[in-house]
């Protein structure tokens, strides 16, 4: 028996080309930019300011909060609304980003201001992300989803590629406190853009369901028994943690250590993330342009097991353009894997529980799973690269077959 995730509507306008959904990805490139920025300058102010160990300090201290706060900004974007919540959290990012960046005009940078505004910063990152990532279903119909999962993935791809430069010129230009200002400038143009976003109302019994239940604490665990129930989302949460802990860490620490290791020095390591860009980017546009993959399930699957294999495949890699063609395949395959999980969670979801099922997916993505940086790096000091990598795979492999089983999930469609 084949399970269709049915809309509640007719078919809406392609997301590409309605203009509600256009200023949300507005709205979002340029938040997403301004992330990029504000991490460049804070890398750089760290760094001039303290010592190596501070400027680590400095740069690890909003993952703090945000580990902690992310379930609970689940929670509020579903007591109050995920549009109300992202413009609060990115006004709060707005005004502390500016306020460092004028006083940096008045004064040198200290660790100890660095260390605060990280903390704040990570904060409100912690109550903007699973807000953001609730978003679309109640700006599109369900049958968009996944092409707006497309157009978001392209827009997370151009802000790193934009980001990253615009960052190291406006830090070379003027210092730190230009870095930051610009930061502080791009969050603001997305304030208006999310106020002029229009909301889809919940429909009547979802809407009663999304009346507060009682204390925060009842809230959210009454969304983990919504997940624990539902035969979709059970198996898409499996697959995300135990997927993401063998992906992040080889393709973030594992990459430095493995160029390190094979000599091929920073240019080499260059090439290799352009060409996992290029494919994370290939897949983003296909779901763009395609807007629905049939067998989403079964297709999530088998292309992050086939991006499982292109990760071991990396690390066995004699040269650069091997190895880059190994990254462009583990890019293409498992960014396509991660769209539509991201597109299957919003569909199967009940809008009234949708903050709080993107706060436990991004706890995955974005907190537990760079956990395991220091582990890799211990592995790799012990075994090398190879056997790490491998084992890495593995793990990535056994998300795909944890997600496999479920037949709820191996049949699963997106809507039309």
């Amino acid at each position: 028996m084949t399970v269709t995730l049915s809309a509640t509507e007719a078919p809406a306008r392609p997301a590409h080309r309605d203009g509600n959904v256009l200023r949300w990805l507005g709205a979002y490139t340029a938040s997403t930019v301004g992330d990029n920025l504000y991490y460049m300058a804070l890398a750089w102010a760290a760094a001039r300011t303290g010592s190596a160990t501070q400027t680590g300090l400095v740069l690890a201290a909003g993952a703090i909060p945000r580990a902690l706060l992310l379930l609970g900004g689940g929670v509020l974007a579903d007591r109050f609304g995920p549009r109300r919540v992202v413009v609060v959290s990115d006004t709060v990012r707005c005004l502390v980003i500016l306020g460092l960046a004028g006083a940096l005009l008045l004064t040198s940078p200290t660790v100890w201001m660095l260390l605060v505004v990280a903390l704040v910063f990570g904060a409100a990152d912690a109550l903007f992300l699973p807000a953001v990532g609730a978003l679309p279903p109640r700006i599109t119909a369900a049958g968009q989803l996944a092409r707006v999962q497309g157009m978001r993935g392209l827009a997370t791809r151009t802000a790193t590629v934009v980001g990253a430069p615009l960052g190291g010129v406006a830090v070379a230009v003027g210092g730190p406190a230009l870095g930051f200002a610009s930061a502080g400038v791009l969050f603001a143009v997305s304030l208006p853009l999310l106020l002029s976003v229009r909301m889809r109302p919940l429909p009547a019994a979802e809407a009663a369901d999304a009346v507060p239940a009682g204390t925060a604490w009842r809230e959210l665990v009454d969304g983990l028994r919504h997940i624990r129930r539902h035969p979709l989302l059970r198996p898409l949460m499996l697959v995300v943690a135990i997927s993401e802990l063998g992906f992040v860490g080889p393709l973030n620490l594992g990459l430095i250590l493995l160029s390190e290791e094979r000599g091929w020095g920073a240019s080499g390591m260059g090439w290799i993330v352009a060409a996992f860009g290029i494919g994370a980017g290939a897949s983003a546009l296909v779901l763009a342009v395609r807007g629905r993959i049939p067998r989403a399930g079964l297709t999530m699957c088998l292309t992050v097991l086939i991006g499982a294999l292109a990760i071991a495949a990396l690390a066995y890699a004699p040269s650069v353009p091997l190895a880059a063609g190994a990254a462009l395949l583990v890019g293409l395959f498992v960014g396509l894997g991660g769209a539509l999980c991201g597109a299957l969670t919003q569909t199967a979801a009940d809008p009234a529980y949708l903050g709080r099922v993107t706060s436990v997916s991004t706890l995955f993505t974005h907190a537990l799973a760079p956990l395991s940086y220091p582990a890799t790096g211990a592995a790799v000091a012990l075994w090398g690269t190879g056997p790490v990598f491998f084992a890495s795979a593995s793990l990535c492999a056994a998300g795909a077959v944890a997600g496999l089983l479920p037949a709820a999930l191996r049949r699963a469609e997106l809507p039309r």
